[in-house]
């Protein structure tokens, strides 16, 4: 079993002078004696934000890491300050078969409550990723209710408009409005042939424009 232990500062003053860098690898050393841990090899980022994952000593790491290694830190914000970078590791490091150790926190995916705890921590992110995914539809929804629409309206007439929502309103299926609309020679914006995916943009264009129409009404 190999052991990559990896530290990181953020600005290059630090790297140089050794401050925080020693710290870390004194807090990794002393928890490597403890376990009886012999093969230690070490990656270093000096001057690189947690940002993101993006750093030279994290991507070797991760070239480098191997099935039944241990990826060790000494605080978890070392490795990065986004949940969601530390879920794709644990996912990674899940599909590889490699280990994760943060000393400060107690994360231990060699042993069960830490496996636990990297879960809660991944399932966390996991909301996280999904509540920002629905607060931006809501937004959008909002801003189309408001009649803020995004990008160029709708230059459909409002006679075909029209005729497209009545027959779609009788219950007919998007294929037929299409075909009934070509042999009534109603025009698309662009001049061609209606066809089912192109009845189905124009009438969703259409009912966001009614319900902006609706929602300025009350406002």
């Amino acid at each position: 079993m190999t052991v990559r232990a990896y530290s990181r500062v953020s600005t290059t003053e630090q790297g140089s002078n050794g401050h925080g860098l020693d710290a870390q690898r004194g807090t990794i050393e002393a928890e490597a004696q403890r376990r009886g841990w012999d093969d230690v090899r070490w990656y270093v980022d000096a001057g690189w934000s947690g940002s993101n994952l993006s750093r030279p000593g994290m991507t070797r790491l991760l070239r480098d890491v191997r099935r039944g290694d241990v990826v060790v830190v000494a605080r978890l914000d070392r490795l990065s300050r986004s949940l969601t970078d530390f879920a794709g590791l644990m996912a990674e490091a899940k599909r590889r078969r490699w280990s994760f150790v943060a000393v400060d926190l107690g994360v231990d995916t060699t042993t069960a409550t830490g496996s636990l705890i990297a879960n809660v921590m991944a399932s966390v992110a996991e909301w996280e990723r999904e509540v920002i995914a629905q607060r931006t539809k809501d937004a959008m929804l909002a801003a189309k209710l408001k009649g803020r629409l995004p990008g160029r309206r709708s230059r459909l007439d409002p006679v075909t408009r029209a005729r497209l929502l009545a027959l779609r309103g009788e219950g007919m299926p998007l294929r037929a409005v299409a075909t009934l609309a070509n042999q009534e020679g109603l025009r698309t914006v662009s001049g061609v042939q209606w066809r089912a995916a192109s009845v189905h943009a124009a009438l969703r264009s259409a009912r966001l424009e009614q319900a902006a129409q609706q929602a300025r009404a009350v406002d």
